[in-house]
């Protein structure tokens, strides 16, 4: 039992329009045309969707959508989960339809993040077409990009996605975000059964009103990188962390809040693993240079503020 990669996720917004800007011209996605039941749906690849989008009173990251092997897999998976103590909820052949699957059932980490597994994934033959010229995107057997999750309950959310779902430990630092004198930070960086660095990773503490850290998509040059963060200034959408490099996946990049509140990760080169012979890391720093936080910043401001 293991996961191929992540998916898809899904997202509830009450602006959709907003969204739509957001994705096709920050981002560069494709708009393809919407599920049946309304959701606005958007490509990066030949997946008939990466982005599921519903219209709602809130704005949430519902789910991030991985995929398995087969029915086998996943019939296994939904009792392991349920063993664990989490609902699962299985989705409709109306709903399996819409997401372009043979199958998939909904669920949620001990922390109450929230997932969706699936099996039979299918792909259109429909080109993608960036509608701001970004020739592709970093997909394949390696998927979408990564979720990055936070969880109070951060160990036992790490032995769920580990020892229940299948996902294997590919670096697990502690980081000292507020300083020496301040409370250390678990985090938890874990591969799928593809290449890719990390395809779920967890930050330990509380769950963002959002429902979500981030997400990354991979562009194929860093000249596409610099584009998008051109097009972010240009229109106005802030900016989370400048420019930078990671230590443990390689990935430069940068991050923008998406409307939902939640960061959107924009990064190239990054590190791909044998997911065979991997060996966990712990690396002790998040970034070779770069990556100006803006909570950070913002904390730091607040901090001289009060002391003059």
């Amino acid at each position: 039992m293991g996961i191929k990669a992540l998916g898809y996720v899904v997202i509830e917004t009450a602006q959709p329009d907003k969204w739509d800007h957001f994705l096709t011209q920050v981002a560069g996605v494709m708009r393809a045309p919407d599920a049946a039941d309304g959701a606005a749906l958007y490509r990066v690849d030949a997946r008939p969707f990466r982005f599921r989008i519903e219209h709602g009173k809130r704005e949430y990251f519902l789910a991030a959508g991985y995929e398995v092997a087969d029915a086998a897999a996943l019939d296994a998976l939904a009792r392991a989960i349920a063993k664990a103590g989490r609902p699962v909820v299985q989705g409709s052949a109306d709903e399996a339809a819409q997401r372009g699957v043979a199958a998939f059932f909904r669920t949620s980490d001990p922390a109450g993040n929230g997932l969706e597994f699936f099996h039979g994934d299918s792909v259109t033959d429909v080109p993608f077409v960036s509608p701001v010229g970004v020739p592709s995107f970093v997909t394949g057997e390696m998927g979408m990009g990564h979720a990055v999750f936070s969880a109070p309950n951060f160990d036992e959310c790490v032995t769920f996605y580990r020892d229940v779902v299948g996902f294997h430990e590919t670096d697990m630092p502690r980081f000292e975000l507020f300083g020496p004198d301040g409370p250390s930070m678990g985090f938890a960086f874990m591969h799928a059964d593809n290449g890719r660095h990390h395809s779920i990773a967890l930050g330990e503490g509380p769950i963002p009103p959002s429902g979500a850290v981030h997400i990354m998509l991979e562009m194929p040059s860093m000249n596409e990188v610099g584009k998008a963060h051109d097009r972010m200034k240009r229109y106005g959408y802030p900016e989370s962390a400048t420019l930078g490099s990671h230590v443990n996946d390689e990935t430069t990049g940068f991050y923008v809040q998406t409307p939902g509140g939640f960061d959107l990760e924009i990064g190239w080169d990054s590190l791909v693993i044998d997911p065979e012979n991997w060996e966990t890391t712990r690396h002790e720093a998040i970034s070779v240079w770069g990556h100006e936080w803006a909570w950070m910043k913002a904390m730091s401001e607040q901090q001289q503020a009060a002391a003059e």
